[in-house]
């Protein structure tokens, strides 16, 4: 294939100026003079092309591809080859791309507003839902791949391209497609994909959103994978403390390294993300707004990437395909992974009835760490107490301090719900941050005679802790998630009490003095 077709003509279309190029394939701006119609032409890389079941493959695909109807998918006019070149038609929308306009907000340093992601997802959603009803699976959503059209609408574009190219039931030579930073699991080490994939990826579009930047991301492509398949999810709220938690819900669930504990379909999704955006009480527009440099005289000419335009005599250059979907070898990455799992040490048996030591790959691991290091800590600070309340005179620290045992072991229990993601455990550690707070006011004000009226307070603790744990985690289908930001939460909760109550000690007692 020429390094470039402008001027060129494929079949019944008269080929412009280039758009842009990606991992898979160049976009040009075409003319089809029959019909005075301006389109963008999508040209397949040469080399991802050379199977020979290619041709039957290429048109079987490309048909469902052009016979999804949505107002939300990008319309395929045309696909065929010319000259060995193999070729989709595609509408042309004014607009940018999500990406684009992702950048746009960082470079003002500004926040998408959250009702407008929410409007986005559900039009993605609204689009993939009637994709996946009709047995298309998408495999390579992005922010470069979703555009905010001058109507106001997210459209999906490049649907199916991944799946023509390399689809679960046929590979070319086992490629490897998707992009890697969005890149499911199961795609990455397995090639396979489905309804959830899509939501998988669609998750980190979200977190994109809500924190301006992927969660996994490296130097090389195989740690890109790497951390999708074993590192935890860094949680969106400590980038972005202002997200909304019924939010962060969504994104934990979307991102679960296991399909099974993923949305299940683009409607589930869907209904959890107005429910959240109600729970946060976020108002949701009716339409995408215009671009920002469409709307902002400050931003510069070509923060927008117009790639698109059925009305357009001229385009501005595009930023068609940003990102580029990946097409490599999944022979070369299975390899690798493999190799890195040789340099692992073995394995060793703990010589108790031939049993295993547990898996590096187990969800879980081991809480005995965690439990010897908060007994280490809850001695360190005992120890620290005495030596104080010895040294400088200041018993009354160790007189009215006590109340600070009860709060280090929460904080054990909250390392715990993290580490084993259990979320029950927020039972007993919710129970002994409370009743540390109680005791610790009648320690430090002295004032023990108040529980003769306070001690309700006990009661309303324990049915207040049990009914909030029992009535969300019945209800959560990702408990280990919510298990881990709940831990997550609790301990920095309990640590700003023991510092509050540590200082509140210090002034009652020097009032006193």
């Amino acid at each position: 294939m020429p390094a470039s077709l402008t001027g060129q003509t494929l079949g019944k279309y008269r080929v412009l100026e280039p758009l842009g190029s990606g991992g898979m394939a160049r976009v040009y701006r075409g003319y089809h003079p029959q019909l005075d119609r301006f389109v963008a032409i999508k040209v397949l890389r040469s080399d991802l092309v050379e199977d020979e079941l290619f041709l039957t493959r290429f048109r079987r695909e490309a048909q469902a591809v052009a016979s999804l109807r949505h107002p939300n998918i990008i319309q395929v006019f045309d696909f065929d080859v010319a000259d060995d070149i193999y070729f989709m038609v595609m509408e042309l929308l004014d607009g940018d791309t999500l990406h684009t306009r992702l950048n746009d907000y960082r470079v003002r340093d500004e926040q998408m507003p959250c009702g407008e992601m929410v409007r986005i997802l559900l039009d993605v959603l609204d689009g993939l839902g009637y994709a996946h009803q009709e047995g298309m699976i998408h495999r390579d959503i992005k922010p470069a791949n979703i555009l905010l059209t001058r109507r106001g609408q997210a459209v999906l574009a490049d649907f199916g391209i991944a799946q023509i190219v390399g689809g679960t039931r046929h590979t070319v030579s086992g490629a490897l497609l998707g992009t890697l930073n969005y890149m499911p699991p199961e795609q990455a080490l397995e090639g396979s994909s489905d309804v959830r994939s899509d939501l998988y990826s669609l998750g980190i579009v979200l977190y994109e959103m809500l924190t301006r930047r992927p969660p996994f991301d490296a130097d090389t492509p195989l740690a890109i994978l790497l951390k999708h398949v074993n590192d935890p999810l860094p949680l969106p709220s400590e980038l972005n403390p202002e997200i909304p938690v019924p939010l962060e819900r969504i994104v934990l669930k979307a991102l679960a390294k296991e399909p099974d504990g993923r949305f299940q379909s683009a409607l589930e999704m869907a209904e959890a993300l107005k429910t959240a955006a109600a729970e946060a009480h976020l108002e949701l527009p009716t339409r995408i707004s215009l671009p920002l440099s469409f709307s902002t005289s400050e931003a510069p000419s070509d923060s927008v990437a117009v790639f698109s335009g059925t009305a357009r005599q001229k385009l501005a250059n595009a930023e068609f395909a940003a990102q580029d979907t990946a097409a490599t070898s999944q022979q070369s990455v299975t390899a690798a992974l493999a190799a890195l799992k040789a340099q692992e040490p073995p394995v060793e048996a703990s010589g108790v009835g031939g049993e295993t030591a547990v898996s590096p790959d187990e969800t879980k691991s081991d809480a005995w760490p965690v439990v010897f290091r908060s007994l280490g800590l809850l001695l360190l600070v005992n120890t620290l107490i005495v030596m104080f309340s010895g040294a400088g005179g200041a018993g009354w620290f160790f007189r009215t301090g006590w109340p600070i045992e009860l709060m280090l072991l929460t904080v054990l229990f909250g390392q715990l719900m993290v580490n084993r993601r259990e979320i029950w455990l927020s039972i007993p550690g919710g129970l002994l941050l409370g009743e540390g707070i109680l005791l610790g006011y009648y320690a430090v004000t002295g004032r023990w005679n108040d529980w003769a009226f306070l001690w309700p307070l006990q009661v309303f603790l324990v049915l207040g802790v049990l009914w909030f744990t029992i009535s969300r985690a019945v209800a959560a289908k990702e408990r280990q998630s919510l298990a881990v930001l709940w831990g997550q939460k609790l301990l920095r909760l309990t640590y700003a009490t023991i510092l509050l109550f540590v200082v509140a000690v210090i002034l009652f007692n020097f009032v006193r003095a």
